[in-house]
């Protein structure tokens, strides 16, 4: 017999009361412990193949019951499923038929095969700041590559887009990936085409850390077109899926993907979205959470920048590039350098000096008595600062008279150096 019903007839789900996880199985020996840590881990990875994504109140029912207590109810009628809080018989009878065909040790055995493997809830490898999505958060999660999860995700930003980006939302991306990975940490985004695609392949061209969250089962290749750089996320990185193997995205799903994106990291930027778009709805769920949201500018007339602009209108912080993300979710004294226009030549005169050369006019020939009145100085002193002015190129000598250097010679002299 397959499926959860026939796990159950096998013993590997053993009826255990509400709270029983919560538990964790104090006064009982290693072994005793070790087998309900085992069917809890079964439980939950049948019901990521049972429940959606984000399904808050079969999340409530998790917590109320543990996960060995609910998938016992939900193939078992003997009437305790109808108890529970907003069940309907349209629900339970949904929720039946996928746990007939639920599969949870063919499931395990699948994800080993692509060198992954389940964290649930509890495990030293799973991010507690998922806890935070409350009912909402998932049941488990499929993650394929070596790294450790937890700790990948303490330092990690969601980069997330537009999928149909113009070149300079794919550059801006796959800039900020890669600076983000240079300064160590970890780009989070969802691996569809466009901005995501761009940040992961700058993180990866860097030598830096990616983390991909699908909206499918980690085995699946989607887009196709991603193929190649999911394969090289699996074995650089980590690719991470609320859904079990060979699960198919549906529109829905990609939605509520973008939520543990939010989640997962200390802050989402966009980086080219219209006013609807799933980026948006990533950076106003990292809001929600307390996280850092921020965008990236672009041109007021592009369509492409509209919801961006929005948002930062509203609570999210404009940045343009890594040291700004960093300055903002970073540590403390995790400092962008300053920024400045460009050092001139004249900005390096002393305030004397640079008073007598505002005092020579744009066009003609002055006496060095007329600007010694105009600086305020004496003739003398005026006279010395004109000659410092001359060995630097800003004035010529005419006669008895001074001038400003020709706008043409002075652009000769800026191309070797000078002002």
């Amino acid at each position: 017999m397959t499926g959860v019903t026939g796990e159950r007839e096998h013993g590997l789900f053993p009826a255990h009361g509400p709270g029983r996880e919560r538990d964790g199985g104090r006064g009982r020996g290693p072994e005793s412990r070790g087998q309900e840590r085992e069917a809890q881990r079964l439980a939950r990875a049948a019901l990521t193949r049972v429940l959606e994504p984000g399904d808050e109140r079969a999340g409530r029912w998790l917590r109320l019951t543990g996960p060995v207590e609910l998938i016992r109810r939900l193939t078992v009628e003997d009437g305790s499923a109808e108890r529970l809080p907003g069940m309907t018989a349209a629900r339970l009878g949904g929720y039946r038929l996928r746990a007939a065909a639920a599969e949870p040790r063919r499931d395990l055995a699948a994800v080993e095969e692509v060198g992954g493997r389940f964290v649930c809830p509890g495990d030293r490898e799973w991010p507690s700041q998922l806890d935070d999505l409350g009912d909402a958060r998932p049941v488990g999660l499929w993650v394929r590559g070596r790294p450790d999860l937890r700790l990948w995700s303490l330092r990690s930003v969601a980069v997330v887009g537009a999928r149909a980006c113009t070149p300079y939302g794919a550059h801006m991306a796959a800039t900020l990936g890669s600076g983000l990975a240079e300064r160590g940490w970890v780009v989070v985004s969802g691996a569809a085409f466009g901005v995501d695609g761009a940040a992961h392949r700058g993180a990866l061209a860097a030598g830096g850390a990616t983390t991909a969250v699908l909206a499918c089962g980690v085995d699946v290749p989607y887009p196709r077109g991603h193929a190649e750089l999911l394969g090289r996320m699996a074995e650089q990185g980590l690719v991470v899926a609320e859904l079990p193997p060979s699960a198919h995205p549906t529109r829905s799903r990609f939605i509520l993907r973008n939520r543990v994106i939010a989640a997962l990291t200390r802050g989402t930027v966009v980086v080219e979205a219209e006013y609807r778009s799933g980026s948006l709805v990533t950076a106003r769920q990292a809001q929600r959470l307390g996280r850092f949201s921020m965008g990236v500018p672009g041109p007021a007339t592009s369509g492409l920048s509209a919801g961006v602009h929005e948002l930062l209108r509203g609570e999210g912080v404009l940045v343009t590039d890594a040291d700004e993300v960093v300055e903002l979710v970073g540590d403390i004294g995790d400092l962008p350098p300053v920024r400045r226009g460009p050092v001139l030549p004249r900005d390096h005169l002393d305030a004397v000096t640079a008073r007598v050369l505002d005092a020579l006019p744009y066009h003609g020939v002055t006496h060095p008595r007329d600007l010694a009145r105009t600086a305020g100085i004496s003739a003398d002193e005026t006279l010395g600062r004109l000659y410092e002015l001359h060995s630097l190129g800003f004035v010529e000598r005419e006669g008895d008279g001074w001038r400003l250097t020709l706008p043409s010679a002075r652009n000769d002299d800026a191309r070797r150096g000078g002002t």
